[in-house]
């Protein structure tokens, strides 16, 4: 048997800081209970943290251990106050002082609860606020009214006049909406309308019983109605965080879609862009697009694997730089049905399904990994405006772009490990059943029976349109854009031979451009000059290309490329281009065996197709 050892751990407090002696062998149960005593509290409605951010919740068990925690000596450990429970009769004096700002915001996750995680709504414990993005600020500061011009027909005034036919409408605005086929409302128009001049606070669902409850045992031996979470219906969301998803120029998609049409494997990519204001949408919210980068992947005819990707932090950095962020993800499910025409089969629609469970489980854990900063929520965070693409056949058989989100009410479900993928069929999800390991509330969603009334039906099995949100997509025709839409450099992770990211490609890729700015508009480009092998150029180096990017300053593009560095980066791109070339099998030489780039193995020459994987010998 192990012996146990001593240590001390320290917890932070909305008061003060207080030492707790515990031995690592002690059950979390005991340590809520120390602490309890130590601060002087006078209920057990709060909840432990390792970190400052909320993200690993240490909870009351009499079973799990510290040491199951990975607690040491001297570890600091956050307490904050369930759903703004009153902790104190009067200040404590136990403990150090703490000058240090306490409260910081949530940042939601998969397994972070964010509800559960809220502090005190007085001013002393409330979360700072988190920096929300720039076109939420611009809307904030807007009116969102619809003006409306006179009426030469209905209004009886003169021009400077103003009756109910031509006084401006609200942005949420019903009839409005309706006339200008807008199915929802936007984000900032919701606000507007639940407000009216009152004070709200957000709080987001949360399907996990609070901790600390002193009335019992903890779960599963007992749970009352003060800890017990409620039951969830489930409604259609009425607003959304973003309200449409242009693309920048056409080649961006066409680009995404290549490996498709050489493999007939399906893809998934991050969307890199920005959010700006909608002009068609009142108060509305729109991401821009300018790039797809797609992660190292396995993929094929009906599945995608995602890989780790060591490039991640540097990609995040450039982008960063470049005002770019990720906005969502795309992904294709795509079948062909005519090659020569180039129709694709409808695989999707009202009589199917739009997403299946498991992509809306997926959209869900994306969109609590990029929380929307929001400054009436009490955590800091509500909803998020990571958006989901899908590139799928439509009704006349053509390639069509689809856009979601899924609601809070999904995110949260998500979030708190209680939605799961059903394996018969796609349009339906499955809600995890109680365990000792796990409560789960009761959910509903509503339907009309055959008298035409609504009631609340059990959702073990729940349609997942009750957790979608559409989302229109488009490109753009014409119009500025951030990278070159005739970039034809390689994107990076893609396994085949003749879409390689290398010196000699990158050659090929400047020599064929009309400009070196031209060449360096591509984020591909970008990333492949910070992380290529032979010289790997840092952030801080690339900058001041990025700059002429930025502006689209051909001069200042020029000037960098004359730099010692580049020079250098452009003699081993000649080099490798020349090399590969004297490589290359002289005319008449008998054909060697081809490698597949997907599974490896070495075919002979007269295969059309890889005999272990099927992929197409064309494709390399």
């Amino acid at each position: 048997m192990s012996s146990s050892k001593k240590m001390i751990l320290r917890v932070q407090s909305p008061e003060g800081t207080t030492r707790v002696e515990m031995h690592d062998t002690d059950v979390t149960a005991q340590l809520f209970e120390r602490v309890y005593e130590s601060l002087h509290l006078n209920t057990f409605a709060f909840v432990l943290h390792k970190d400052r951010q909320r993200k690993e919740e240490i909870t009351s068990s009499k079973s799990r251990r510290l040491r199951d925690y990975g607690l040491q000596h001297g570890d600091m450990l956050y307490l904050n106050p369930v759903n703004g429970a009153v902790l104190f009769d009067q200040p404590s004096t136990s403990g150090e002082a703490n000058n240090k700002p306490f409260g910081e915001p949530v940042e939601a996750g998969p397994s972070t609860s964010t509800a559960n995680a809220t502090v005190a709504p007085n001013s002393a414990s409330r979360p700072a606020m988190p920096q929300e993005d720039e076109v939420d600020l611009q809307l904030y500061r807007m009116s969102g009214n619809i003006q409306r011009q006179r009426d030469e027909k209905l209004c009886r005034h003169n021009s400077k006049g103003c009756c109910v036919h031509c006084s401006p409408l609200e942005p949420w605005d019903e009839g409005y909406l309706k006339e200008h086929n807008i199915k929802h409302l936007s984000f900032h128009s919701y606000l507007r309308k639940i407000t009216s001049g009152n004070f709200i606070s957000l709080d987001e669902l949360s399907c996990k019983i609070k901790p600390g409850c002193s009335e019992h045992p903890p779960w599963p031996r007992g749970i009352c109605s003060k800890c017990q979470p409620g039951a969830v219906t489930l409604n259609r969301q009425p607003y959304r965080h973003v309200d449409n998803v242009l693309f920048e120029h056409p080649a961006i998609v066409e680009r995404f879609l290549s490996y498709w049409r050489a493999t007939g494997h399906q893809r998934l990519g991050v969307l890199y862009g920005r959010y700006e204001q909608h002009p068609d949408v009142p108060l509305g919210v729109r991401a821009r697009v300018a790039a797809i980068y797609e992660p190292p992947q396995l993929a094929g005819r009906d599945h995608v694997a995602l890989q780790p990707d060591p490039r991640q932090e540097l990609l995040e950095q450039l982008a960063a730089r470049l005002g770019l962020r990720r906005v969502g993800w795309i992904f294709t499910d795509l079948l062909p049905l005519d090659v020569a025409t180039g129709t694709v089969k409808r695989i999707r629609g009202v009589d199917t399904h739009f997403l299946s469970a498991q992509e809306c489980i997926m959209a869900g854990h994306y969109q609590n990994l990029h929380p929307n900063a929001c400054r009436h929520a009490s955590s800091g965070y509500f909803g998020s405006k990571f958006v989901t693409v899908c590139v799928t056949g439509d009704s006349d058989n053509q390639v069509h772009l689809e856009g979601y989100q899924v609601s809070g009410q999904c995110q949260a479900l998500v979030r708190d490990d209680i939605l799961l993928p059903t394996r018969d069929a796609p349009e339906l999800g499955y809600i995890r059943d109680s365990s000792d390991r796990q409560y789960v509330p009761d959910v509903y969603y509503k339907e009309r029976d055959v008298y035409g009334n609504e009631v609340g039906v059990s959702a073990k099995r729940v349609p997942v349109a009750y957790l979608l949100v559409d989302v229109p997509c488009g490109v753009a025709a014409a119009g500025a854009a951030t990278f070159s839409p005739r970039a034809a450099f390689p994107p990076a992770n893609r396994p085949l031979q003749h879409q390689l990211q290398t010196l000699r490609a990158l050659h090929q890729h400047v020599a064929g451009a009309a400009s070196f700015l031209e060449a360096a508009s591509d984020l591909h480009v970008l990333l492949f000059l910070a992380t290529n092998e032979a010289l790997p150029l840092a952030p801080a180096a690339l900058q001041p290309l990025l700059d002429a990017v930025l502006a689209q300053d051909a001069a200042a593009a020029d000037a960098w490329r004359r730099e010692p560095h580049h020079a250098t980066l452009e003699h081993l791109m000649l080099a490798a281009a020349e090399h590969e070339q004297h490589e290359a099998p002289a005319p008449g030489a008998p054909a060697a065996l081809w490698t597949c780039p997907l599974c490896t193995f070495h075919n002979a020459p007269h295969n059309d197709a890889c005999e272990m994987c099927a992929m197409p010998s064309n494709a390399m």
